[in-house]
């Protein structure tokens, strides 16, 4: 009786004969591990690593608040372990490059020089093709490459295949880098505002914000352009235009297509290797992960690191997270002269805790004032549209973003983009479509974008039929990459095992190109897969469902696969998704572990 009421309260709906047990499920896939997997202690095997326990339905009222909390939000306490730390001793990166020079440091340098004493202590090559030396005919990471034999000689030297490096001479697959000379003059506070402190004192003198905006706009072009400041490259060919000699107010912005009669989807999650499996699905509009605009005026290296745009990222958006006018319109100055993107997006809907704690993400949602400050004057700085996303509001029960629209029209924003959850829903209960609808009404003309629960493509015919002008995908991006070709071809894509492998496959080829592939980068690529797998795990074949589509909140029973990796695909087990990466990324190192970021606290 208890788990008939279970399935009732959010289990999808699977044909009878793939059901089966948590043990009978448990019990095939042991069987198909390899025999050292098979050989280690269960006891030590299953402690660090349990599938998350199964939802109970409450049966008292006053229920226990620890449980309820337990299962919702991050994995605070999980071990992190850096990837440079499974690698006791590592290479001069002097040495590494072939430099001509020797090491700036000499003797007192913490690297070895010694590559014959470096060889003696590497880890096993995980195979014998090297994913960047067949792209790019050079692999820039020589010997420390976990595929060194496919690139070096008997001498231990780097191999290069000349057509492929004459082929990408002077081509940069990733732009947005953080220039050394910019990064120390944020690190000694040397670098210039001239455009934010100009509007900054308008505001500080008391002037009302449109006023403040209106004279910023017609002023800024004499008074903040000091010798000390670069005029902006000029990225149009061709006639001169108005744009080239009249800085465009905010309602002339170019709107970068994302105004277009049909619909667009919007990958507003991951990182930069999982965006292009985006955009290879079809993906039109890309988004990079939430940057801190305090640490990028500080010029960390990591916060800059979200910045950065592929060559295959045609409409590209940072988004920025700050609650104060200052910092805000400093860092959107900043962008706009060093980085190329197509539009700069404010996140207001973010419910983290440590960022609503400090009044930024939902906080500048009940902060008006400051909110209206922070967008005029990013505004005034900017060249690209700026966009706002945000949340119906921070209470459950009383929405305010139908107050708030009108006033952001006002304001300046280019677009908005709304997730139809309050801060207190996270991401549970169901998204309010309706209530999204009505918001879009009060946006026209400017368009505005939903978001929430889209899993399928009649997930998104559904948000069509409201006044939205495009819809933005995250969990559902990261459950089903391939979503977004189901949403361009009307149609559900029963996926096998095997694309999904090759899904994964691609992945990794992009992080080993995007963080390297040495063993720092093979690692770092590993951790990222793995988080993957934890959304991954989520999707059911829709050859398996009893009733089409899957919805998002619905919990995946046990259930066997088609064929073993299917059902491997389909586990919560930690230990599961290490096994799908070990087949990706070779054998995990001994002091490996791993807990997800995430806890699913959506299934309800």
């Amino acid at each position: 009786m208890e788990s008939a009421v279970e399935l009732e309260k959010g289990t999808a709906a699977i044909k009878e004969h793939f059901l089966t047990t948590k043990e009978k499920f448990h019990e095939f896939l042991a069987s198909g591990r390899p025999r050292q997997s098979r050989d280690e202690p269960d006891a030590d095997s299953e402690e660090p690593s349990e599938e998350p326990e199964q939802k109970r339905v409450r049966l008292d009222s006053d229920g226990d608040k620890r449980d309820k909390k337990k299962m919702r939000g991050q994995n605070k306490s999980r071990p992190h372990v850096k990837p440079q730390s499974y690698e006791d001793r590592r290479l001069c990166p002097s040495i590494v490059q072939e430099r001509d020079s020797k090491c700036f440091y000499g003797d007192k340098c913490r690297f070895l020089h010694d590559v014959s004493e470096y060889m003696s202590t590497k880890a096993v090559d995980l195979g014998d093709q090297c994913y960047l030396f067949n792209t790019f005919g050079r692999c820039q990471y020589g010997v420390t490459c976990r595929f060194a034999k496919a690139h070096t000689s008997p001498e231990l030297k780097n191999l290069k295949k000349e057509d492929l490096c004459r082929h990408w001479a002077g081509r940069n697959t990733v732009r947005n880098l953080l220039d050394k000379e910019l990064q120390r003059r944020l690190r000694k506070k040397q670098e210039r505002f001239p455009g934010a402190e100009a509007y900054l004192k308008t505001v500080s003198r008391g002037k009302k914000a449109d006023e403040s905006h209106a004279e910023n706009q017609s002023g800024a072009g004499d008074t903040a352009n000091g010798p000390e400041t670069k005029d902006p490259p000029v990225k149009t060919v061709g006639p001169i235009t108005d744009a080239d000699i009249i800085k465009l107010r905010p309602c002339e912005k170019k709107q970068n297509g994302v105004c277009a009669a049909d619909p667009v989807c919007v990958a507003q999650c991951g990182n930069l290797p999982f965006r292009r499996v985006c955009k290879r699905f079809g993906a039109d509009i890309t988004c990079g992960e939430m940057a801190m605009v305090t640490n990028l005026l500080q010029g960390q290296s990591s916060e800059w690191a979200l910045l950065k745009r592929h060559a295959s990222e045609d409409l590209f958006g940072v988004q920025l997270e700050g609650c104060f006018p200052d910092t805000m319109t400093r860092c959107a100055e900043l962008l706009n002269q060093n980085i190329d993107v197509d539009f700069v997006d404010i996140n207001s809907g973010c419910p983290i805790d440590l960022v609503y704690k400090k009044g930024g993400g939902c906080g500048l949602m009940t902060r008006t004032s400051k909110f209206e400050q922070i967008v005029r004057g990013m505004n005034s700085v900017l060249d690209v549209p700026l966009t706002v996303k945000i949340r119906t509001g921070v209470q459950q029960n009383c929405n305010i973003a139908h107050k708030l629209i009108p006033e952001m029209k006002k304001w300046g924003v280019s677009l908005i983009t709304m997730h139809g959850r309050s801060r207190e829903q996270r991401y549970t209960k169901s998204a309010d479509w309706e209530y999204i609808d009505t918001c879009s009404k009060l946006a026209a003309p400017v368009p505005l974008f939903g978001n929430g629960d889209i899993l399928s493509y009649e997930d998104a015919m559904k948000a069509r039929e409201t006044g939205v002008s495009g819809i933005m995908l995250a969990r559902g991006a990261l459950i089903k990459p391939w979503l977004f070709t189901e949403i361009k071809e009307n149609r559900h894509w029963d996926i096998s095992s095997g694309e999904r492998l090759d899904i994964l496959r691609d992945f990794t080829n992009y992080g080993l190109e995007h963080w390297g592939s040495d063993t720092q980068g093979v690692e770092k690529t590993r951790s990222f897969l793995l988080e993957w797998l934890s959304f991954l795990c989520r999707y059911i074949p829709v050859g398996l469902l009893e009733r089409v589509p899957q919805k998002i909140n619905e919990r995946p029973p046990f259930y066997m696969g088609r064929d073993y990796m299917e059902s491997l695909m389909a586990s919560q087990h930690v230990d599961d998704w290490i096994q799908i990466s070990e087949t990706l990324l070779g054998p995990v190192p001994k002091n490996f572990s791993f807990l997800p970021k995430h806890k699913a606290n959506a299934y309800k």
